[in-house]
């Protein structure tokens, strides 16, 4: 990347009111550094804390299912990139859009979950809550029981929307949008 790029790149962030963007593995530790970074910009900015607190523990969740995700498919560090940008629209509300590599058949999974939580309203998203924490967990499949992903969609003021891009090798990117 030469300077003239890197100048293009900050004033096509500033145009979309990039605040933060990321590209690249997870670590804990970089979560939660990336995690700091993001809550103190929206305390400077004074967004109302119960927005910023939404903000942040949608930021966590999608941060930390990439995390995981990647550590059980034994991605190596290429395949484990993920990409995050949290952005303020000009309507005053922020967007936190994240994707990965994930595989195909997963993605058709997690695309099918998606497209079911944005056809609910917030009465049927904390009913399905309740409901999700009511069912038996499976110990061996090392998820959360999705909950995060109904939490992430509890907190979303638009419905929950994502792509799926092909890559090569049987996988592809796919992305998440919020708006909080």
């Amino acid at each position: 990347m030469n300077h003239d790029e890197l100048l293009e790149l900050r004033e096509a962030y500033n145009e979309k009111r990039i605040l933060l963007c990321f590209n690249g593995p997870f670590s804990q530790g970089l979560i939660e550094e990336i995690g700091s970074a993001l809550k103190w910009y929206l305390e400077s900015e004074s967004t109302a804390r119960s927005s910023s607190m939404d903000i942040f523990a949608v930021y966590v969740e999608i941060a930390q299912n990439i995390r995981e995700y990647s550590a059980a498919r034994r991605y190596g560090e290429a395949e484990a990139s993920a990409t995050v940008v949290v952005s303020r629209g000009d309507d005053g509300r922020y967007e936190v859009v994240a994707g990965n590599t994930v595989e195909a058949a997963d993605a058709v999974t997690l695309r099918e979950r998606i497209d079911a939580l944005a056809l609910l309203d917030k009465a049927e998203l904390k009913a399905a809550y309740k409901q999700q924490l009511r069912r038996p967990r499976d110990e061996g499949d090392g998820s959360s029981a999705g909950l995060g992903l109904i939490d992430i969609a509890r907190k979303s003021t638009d419905p929950l929307s994502c792509a799926v891009y092909p890559l090569a090798g049987g996988r592809v990117f796919f992305s998440l949008r919020v708006v909080v």
